[in-house]
């Protein structure tokens, strides 16, 4: 398997064919697909298991990329477990990989954050045993080799150590991932893309987006809620190379834990950063019906893929929000609907 030195990942080219591997239509995790708060007040051991598999997937229709993901989505599996908590996670690799997997935890104490614990070769599984000794919201990613090529390819997600009370109740909780892409062909190339460690190594992604490939957020994948719900966003950034400056068009943040740092919030917030490797939890309630445009706020980003949708459905409320079109046609029209 690939071992790389220091300055030897700009060499990293692949020759695949994709015919070896899986394939998945849809690659991008669900925002909603998230364990539900845990509802205890005494800690266990909890068992997770994850599997390293490369597959590939559609960054945009007509676009294939060969991802390294966790559980065959990207992000992969959003991990829950309780401070105090005694976890023990197996990571298998599957028999087809190209190369060598592992996982770092930022949430664990100790070498590597697991990774020295956990290298998989194809067909090979192993298990961390580690303790959840403080609350957070936590990026994990592979380290095997280089570690920047196996995120770009796919390979992280997030874990949330809720602290002994719990966190506040709201309504809805959404899992959010910013990511890169670097792709040998440029913006928009149609067919199969390898992947560019010479643009990685310049921070030159083609794509930046949400949830694994363009779109990811929009249509089917958009996050949905209804006027007069809480909604809590766990966002992380897996980089390997960019700060995502998060911003919700037409919303503010009632709470920001900046960095994740769950102890300390800020209030009214517009745009927080999220670091590469790192993470935020947002809170708001939405008070008016309509699209609301999730965006990295160096809006460039956007034509790379960097946006989704918050859709709100209710009734309006034209003492917060209301326009008049000078169109005297319209203005009545206007005011017969209300």
């Amino acid at each position: 398997m690939t071992n790389f030195g220091p300055g030897d990942h700009y060499k990293h080219e692949m020759n695949i064919n994709i015919s070896e591997f899986k394939k998945v239509a849809d690659i991008a995790k669900k925002a909603s697909d998230i364990p539900k708060p845990l509802a205890r007040k005494q800690s266990k051991k909890v068992h997770i298991e994850l599997e390293a598999v490369e597959v590939i997937s559609k960054i945009a229709p007509s676009i294939l990329y060969h991802y390294w993901t966790f559980n065959n989505t990207v992000p992969g599996p959003f991990l829950r477990v309780r401070e105090d908590d005694t976890v023990e996670l197996s990571l298998h690799n599957d028999k087809s990989s190209s190369h060598s997997h592992a996982i770092d935890l930022h949430a664990v104490t100790g070498p590597g954050g697991g990774k020295a614990v956990t290298e998989v070769e194809p067909g090979e599984t192993k298990t961390l045993t580690f303790k959840a000794t403080t609350p957070g919201l936590y990026v994990y990613h592979c380290a095997a080799g280089n570690p920047a090529t196996h995120i770009a390819n796919g390979m992280y997600g997030m874990i949330l150590v809720e602290p002994k009370n719990g966190l506040a109740k709201v309504d809805h909780e959404f899992y959010i991932m910013q990511g890169e892409l670097y792709t040998k062909g440029r913006l928009g190339k149609k067919g199969f893309q390898k992947f560019n460690s010479r643009k990685m190594i310049d921070e030159r992604p083609e794509y930046i987006v949400f949830n694994g490939r363009t779109g990811a957020l929009v249509g089917e994948g958009q996050l949905n809620a209804k006027v007069g719900d809480k909604v809590r966003l766990f966002i992380g950034n897996a980089g390997v190379t960019k700060i995502s400056s998060f911003h919700i068009i037409g919303e503010i943040f009632d709470k920001v834990y900046p960095e994740a740092a769950i102890s300390n919030p800020h209030k009214n917030v517009q745009t927080t950063l999220v670091p590469a490797g790192g993470a935020t939890m947002v809170e708001f309630k939405v008070d008016y019906p309509g699209n609301y445009v999730l965006v990295d706020h160096a809006l460039a980003r956007i034509d790379r893929g960097a946006w989704g949708i918050l859709n709100v459905t209710g009734a309006k409320n034209d003492k917060l929000y209301s326009g008049k079109s000078g169109d005297k046609a319209s203005e009545k029209k206007h005011h017969q609907e209300h």
